[in-house]
């Protein structure tokens, strides 16, 4: 079908076509039609088969129409991808917003836009917190929604569009990659199932055994060299470009560092040292950068969580751009941003399981996603994706288990406690469902409940329970209303466990910042750091250190538990004591990635931690708000008021502070020149500093 074809407005067509888009794939072809008429839909089909046009076709004309959309997704990353191919629509008159951050704000001013991107923690803050367009919304785009599989991001998915399904007449549209119970979740969501394995790029998958990789079609291809630095040369000699998956950070950056002198040999050295150094302008210049930098030269990189947002863009950017030739990434990147190659290689089945404490087999439908990398539309004519295998045995086993096999049928996660007891509270605190028929009613709702048969009464019961035990809630005659600490809790969107924790804190003596950093790395809601066999110190320090919580004795199960949160807020204390970044990396065996994403959610739990101080300890919300600050810029007290200018970092301001421009008077007399000859400043930095303090 041609773009021309659809019964949509002419402006969307034509901007369309400036894309150079301009006949529908086969599956956009006959998912559009049900979606333009109002239907539910779930488009159940493989990576780069097209999903997302159908649902931005959907919401551009929807918004036209004057109707409302929210398009939820995910990754942050994910929602900066799906806001800047919606913008160019702008010109059109469609307003276009995203908001993926600050889970405490209202968010009213959202109302102002057509169409409003962000994640499903947001989606849910924002029903929360009551904004009042939320009513508006007639159509909810459920970007990668096998994810309800996911324990970590899968239960408020799944209650956002239990929710929504309660509140308004809305039109779901769920895109996903292909599952086996696909049909299940278009029941759930009363859709029309649009289930398909075509691709506009022709996928090879195969596994490579001594010099041959075998193919599922029957073909066979011979390479010169039997591993791994053979496979990336003859995709690179072909004009392709690699994309292979390891299974731990180290992995993926040994490996780019082996794969350096093959690539080097098909790269343009001249645009990929400018790329390069913007990895080492700026304070973001540490020692992973500067690996990164080097491998960048010679056109290969590696993509792990474990770097900064802004490295893990640059690097999909300028792959997406043909510059890089390889990546080497963690599978992170497979549930990530559109990142196509030639040749998919996928070294390792097996990845550690933080939950088991063991490796596990990487399952079959996260091996589908990384293999559905393969084959760029517009430059590859077939992808090509490829295990390898070590001995005969191990070939027959990866063609049976992995290439033969059917990906498994996804499940609810709202069962888990933490899900259950958070989203339980927030039902009752924002009173969508206080009486105990309206509860049983909203998990009829549920993903959860379709495919139990039954709504999970006595496992509802038990988490009622415990949040009035907690004093979280309170029942008056038949109904409940949250308290005070209910409410609280809901809007600052913790875990109810995490705000127990929190209150314990504050009901005791006033404590030193070490204190409340320990507190709220004691919480659920604070990924801890991993406790290596180098970390011995850890114990020594916490020793010598004073706690707002009692610590378990060293024989108790839990002290491993408890070490890690010490060793986690000892990295935000060194972090706000101006420590460098390459300082951190080291002692705490961490990448920039980690320290940010630590910071993030530290700065998050202290401004919540700050908020029930008001109800249980007043005298310490001052504190809370320093140290707050603190986290947030990585400064000591005396740089608070200087790190809030905009381009001035920790690094920067310690600098303006040593040279005697203690505050922003003392930068208002002081002339740009003055400013510029500062190290690490420049004329630039000392424009924009002028700028600001007038």
């Amino acid at each position: 079908m041609k773009i021309d074809e659809l019964d949509i407005n002419e402006r969307i067509k034509e901007i369309l076509k400036r894309q150079g888009i301009v006949e529908l794939y086969p599956p956009q072809a006959e998912a559009l039609p049900h979606a333009l008429a109002g239907k539910n839909v779930v488009l159940a089909i493989p990576t780069a088969a097209g999903k997302s046009l159908v649902a931005y076709i959907t919401i551009l004309q929807a918004a036209l129409r004057g109707v409302k959309s929210m398009y939820i997704v995910p990754l942050r990353a994910l929602a900066a991808e799906k806001y800047d191919d919606l913008l160019p629509f702008q010109e059109i008159g469609i307003k276009v917003g995203i908001s993926t951050g600050d889970l405490d704000e209202k968010g009213e001013y959202l109302g102002k836009y057509d169409i409003v991107v962000c994640t499903s923690e947001k989606a849910d803050s924002l029903i929360r917190h009551k904004a009042t367009w939320i009513n508006d919304v007639g159509v909810v785009v459920a970007d990668e929604i096998h994810l309800i599989n996911d324990f970590s991001r899968g239960p408020t998915l799944e209650v956002n569009l239990a929710k929504f399904m309660l509140m308004n007449p809305v039109q779901v549209i769920a895109l996903s990659a292909t599952i086996k119970n696909a049909h299940e979740l278009a029941e759930w969501l009363n859709a029309t199932l649009i289930q398909s394995d075509w691709r506009p790029v022709p996928l090879k998958e195969g596994v490579l055994f001594g010099r041959k990789i075998y193919f599922i079609d029957g073909s066979t291809k011979e390479i010169e060299n039997p591993k791994l630095e053979g496979l990336v040369e003859d995709v690179l000699a072909e004009g392709g470009q690699a994309l292979i998956f390891v299974n731990t950070r180290h992995s993926s950056q040994s490996t780019a560092e082996k794969l350096r002198e093959i690539v080097a040999e098909y790269a343009d050295k001249g645009t990929l040292k400018k790329i390069a150094s913007r990895l080492l302008s700026g304070e973001e210049a540490n020692v992973v950068a500067k690996r990164l930098a080097a491998c960048i030269e010679d056109g290969v990189a590696f993509h792990h969580a474990g770097l900064s947002s802004g490295q893990r863009r640059l690097v999909e950017r300028n792959f997406k751009k043909g510059h890089i030739k390889c990546i080497v990434a963690t599978p992170t990147l497979a549930a990530g941003v559109n990142t196509p190659a030639r040749r998919v290689i996928i070294k390792n089945l097996w990845r550690y399981s933080e939950a088991e404490g063991y490796m596990q087999p990487i399952p079959v439908m996260e091996i589908k996603q990384m293999m559905g990398r393969a084959g760029r539309p517009g430059y590859d004519e077939v992808g090509e994706a490829i295990l390898i295998a070590r001995n005969k045995m191990e070939k027959e086993r990866l063609w049976q288990e992995y290439l033969m096999a059917d990906v498994e049928p996804i499940y609810s996660k709202l069962a888990s406690e933490p899900a259950l007891r958070m989203h339980i509270l927030a039902l009752i605190a924002t009173d969508f469902a206080v009486y105990w028929d309206e509860i049983v009613d909203f998990f009829k709702k549920t993903f959860y409940a379709h495919q139990l048969g039954v709504v999970p009464e006595e496992r509802i019961w038990e988490i009622i329970d415990f949040l009035e035990r907690n004093e979280f809630i309170e029942s008056k005659g038949e109904r409940w209303m949250a308290t005070l600490f209910g409410y609280k809790t809901a809007a600052l969107y913790l875990d109810p466990l995490s705000a127990l924790i929190m209150r314990k804190a504050l009901e005791g003596k006033i404590g030193d910042n070490f204190s409340y950093l320990h507190a709220i790395c004691s919480t659920p809601d604070m990924r801890c750091l991993f406790l290596s066999s180098k970390d011995e110190w850890v114990e020594e320090e916490a020793e010598r250190r004073q706690f707002l919580l009692p610590p378990p004795s060293p024989y108790d199960a839990e002290y491993d538990f408890f070490l890690a949160e010490v060793k986690t807020a000892l990295m935000l204390e060194d972090w706000i004591n101006e420590r460098k970044e390459d300082e951190i990396i080291a002692k705490y065996q961490v990448g920039p990635g980690d320290i940010h994403a630590r910071v993030e959610t530290a700065e998050w739990l202290l401004h919540a931690m700050q908020e029930l101080a008001r109800i249980f300890n007043f005298d310490v919300v001052s504190k809370l708000a320093k140290l707050k600050m603190r986290v947030k810029y990585g400064c000591k007290e005396e740089l608070l008021r200087l790190v809030r200018l905009r381009g001035i970092g920790r690094v920067r301001a310690r600098t303006l502070y040593k040279h005697g421009f203690k505050n922003i008077a003392m930068l208002r007399k002081a002339s740009v020149e003055t400013l510029a000859r500062l190290p690490g400043i420049g004329i630039n930095i000392a424009k924009q500093i002028k700028e600001q303090v007038g």
